[in-house]
């Protein structure tokens, strides 16, 4: 059983799959900790009527990444709670390169576009407004870029005619709860050999 750690930002229906593939027994994981960047999430509330304990932790000024001063605190958190694996869902800060080093290879992020494409905020909308005909969702290793390390698993998703953003964007978000607890139930069998930017899924021994 591997143990998470969980940085959100905002509702996390993301986190909630994972509590729910959880109790299912679909996933064999446990939630070691939840932090958020922002005291009003609901995120937050998802995981104290779960039972997991969970953080508000002050990011600092910058509002797209941690300052160095909490990101260490941000860290000290995730170690104090054994964490293993890192998922971040809607969390909307960047990492700097000690947080990287220190879980190397151990954090993971959902995106709701087929990456290289529309990454970044508001991806669905990106996708819709652009005229795709397919779209999607991503699970990928985080690196220091902006949703640019390497992929785990894709889903598409058709656009419709008849689509608007919102419809889109609940289709994706869909597909997001089933591929994000499949990635991380592929990382806890130990599944998943990354070569550069290449990640290969290995059969189950």
């Amino acid at each position: 059983m591997i143990v998470l750690g969980v940085l959100a930002s905002g509702n996390g229906s993301n986190l909630q799959a994972i509590i729910d593939n959880i109790k299912s027994g679909k996933l064999d994981a446990k939630l070691g900790c939840i932090i958020s960047d922002n005291p009003d999430a609901f995120a937050l509330k998802r995981a104290k009527e779960s039972g997991v304990p969970a953080y508000y932790i002050n990011p600092g000024s910058h509002k797209t990444y941690l300052e160095t001063e909490r990101e260490l605190e941000y860290m000290k958190c995730l170690q104090e709670h054994k964490v293993e694996l890192i998922c971040l869902a809607g969390f909307m800060r960047i990492l700097h390169s000690d947080f990287l080093r220190t879980f190397k290879d151990r954090i993971i992020n959902i995106h709701p576009a087929l990456l290289p494409s529309f990454p970044g905020l508001h991806a669905q909308r990106q996708a819709f407004e652009y005229g795709a005909k397919i779209t999607g969702a991503t699970v990928h290793f985080i690196d220091e870029g902006v949703d640019t390390g390497p992929i785990i698993i894709q889903r598409a998703v058709e656009v419709d005619d008849n689509d608007t953003a919102e419809k889109l964007a609940q289709r994706i978000l869909k597909v997001e709860h089933q591929i994000y607890s499949e990635a991380i139930q592929l990382f806890a069998e130990g599944r998943l050999k990354k070569t550069g930017r290449k990640v290969e899924i290995t059969n189950s021994d």
